[in-house]
């Protein structure tokens, strides 16, 4: 496909949103020619942040707190927002009539001349993608991030120079329209799957299915990294064409393989073995980290970087915001924010990465997750915890109590009141970590947000 070919074209944008992926959407259809609808369940009011940024542009038709059915039924093409599901009742309507309908990972591939990586798992698709981009960027390469955290996709197109090369972090869900157009990038990395987003898929089958996408087109040519201290990944060896590289922070995995031995991360390859970087020097706490640091050295290596940049690179990068990001110091007790773990399993990872004592903020709204062990987690390494109300609190504590905990639950619902009680429960010594493992919705916009006003409210404590 060539961008020309979107001059002139009726297309539909689903989904304008507050992440910022839906602005850049519009903003490059925009530029190329195409006549836009604009539609988006949520009004104008909560819309008002996105239609800001885009207010400059002119004769883009906007459907706010509602959809049309004969902007779909209509329109040549639908470009929907990653979330919204290929069972919606619009996006079915389009189906129907044969009118294409895309992600803007689809379009991206498909309008993209350049080498793409790609990297995808339920933990660590950010920390790792910005390892990539940082080392590919120390190394003097030509690096482009595309939809790692709120990075928008389709704009980045105009950002693509002869030599670029794209870092593009995939969701289930923008691997879902890949998937259907049989598309893969041609360096990919799985990090890790765990159950997620079984508020939307309808099992766990259904999400590892659109995980999958990452590689299932991928050619022999081609590179896949594996996690393989991570069970389910484990079990993509057989289905993938590409050449494998392992990592583990555990063993020493059979063939081309980069992992963790008497305290060095090890490169083995066709040449031999050789140690790289020494785990003391990394800066970024976790075990976790340490496997994504692992995945961007096995792409950095087979990417021909030297290996002088490479650990220069690893040791510079401090970690990413949101993610156990060092907030203050008060009275002896740290402030952590780790909003991004909007899992059972990110919230334990963010647990164990501390050997102080832990005040813990946790909870919030339900992703159909099993609590179980998360739980058992809090109750038996946690100094006290509080919680943001929702219905994942609501499981978490009946996860404790029928582990038999009898302890008074604090719940509350704000973070001004959650930071206030953290601080009256923690001592000198402590952490205060903001790890929830739920979503943010109810009380916040979106985890981002979540973290933010954690952020803020404990820059205001004296």
């Amino acid at each position: 496909m060539n961008i020309s070919e979107l001059q002139g074209k009726k297309i539909t944008v689903m989904g304008l949103g507050l992440h910022g992926g839906g602005v850049g959407t519009v903003r490059f259809l925009h530029a190329a020619g195409a006549i836009l609808t604009v539609t988006d369940m949520k009004s104008e009011v909560e819309l008002q942040p996105s239609l800001e940024k885009l207010k400059e542009l002119d004769g883009i038709k906007y459907v706010l707190g509602r959809h049309e059915v004969e902007d779909f039924s209509q329109a040549d093409m639908i470009v929907k927002t990653p979330p919204i599901p290929w069972t919606n009742e619009f996006i079915k309507i389009a189906l129907e009539k044969n009118i294409p309908v895309e992600i803007d990972s689809s379009l991206f591939f498909k309008l993209c001349p350049n080498l793409i990586i790609g990297v995808t798992g339920t933990r660590g698709k950010t920390t790792t993608s910005s390892l990539i981009y940082g080392i590919l960027k120390m190394a003097g390469k030509n690096p482009v991030k595309v939809g790692i955290g709120q990075v928008s996709v389709l704009d980045k197109l105009n950002e693509l120079q002869e030599d670029s090369i794209v870092v593009f972090e995939l969701s289930s869900w923008r691997l879902s329209a890949l998937g259907r157009h049989k598309l893969s990038p041609k360096i990919a990395v799985v990090t890790n799957i765990y159950p997620d987003h079984l508020n939307y898929y309808g099992s766990m089958d259904e999400y590892v299915a659109d995980k999958k996408n990452i590689f299932l087109d991928q050619a022999e040519d081609g590179i896949c990294v594996l996690n393989w201290d991570n069970e389910v990944v484990r079990g993509f060896e057989k289905e993938i064409r590409a050449k494998i590289i392992k990592i583990s922070t555990k063993e020493k995995p059979t063939g081309l393989a980069v992992f963790v031995r008497e305290g060095q991360i090890v490169i083995g390859d066709e040449t031999g073995e050789k140690n790289i970087l020494t785990v003391s020097d990394i800066k970024m706490k976790g075990e976790h980290n340490l496997a994504n640091i692992l995945e961007a050295v096995a792409v950095a290596h087979w990417m021909k970087i030297d290996d002088e940049n490479i650990a220069k690179a690893v040791v510079d990068f401090s970690g990413l915001p949101h993610r156990l990001e060092f907030v203050k110091e008060i009275d002896g007790v740290k402030y952590y924010n780790d909003t991004a773990a909007t899992s059972p399993e990110g919230a334990i990872a963010g647990i164990n990465s501390f050997s102080e004592k832990i005040v813990l903020i946790a909870g919030g709204s339900d992703k159909n997750l099993d609590m179980t062990v998360l739980a058992k987690e809090i109750s038996e390494k946690v100094k006290t915890v509080i919680f943001l109300k929702g219905v994942a609190t609501d499981k978490i504590i009946a996860a404790m109590q029928a582990q038999g905990s009898e302890q008074d639950f604090i719940v509350v619902s704000s973070m001004l009141d959650a930071v206030e009680e953290a601080r009256k429960q923690a001592s000198s010594g402590d952490v205060v970590l903001l790890s929830p493992g739920s979503a943010s919705f109810g009380l916040f916009l979106n985890e981002f947000d979540r973290g933010d006003k954690f952020k803020a409210v404990v820059d205001g404590l004296k």
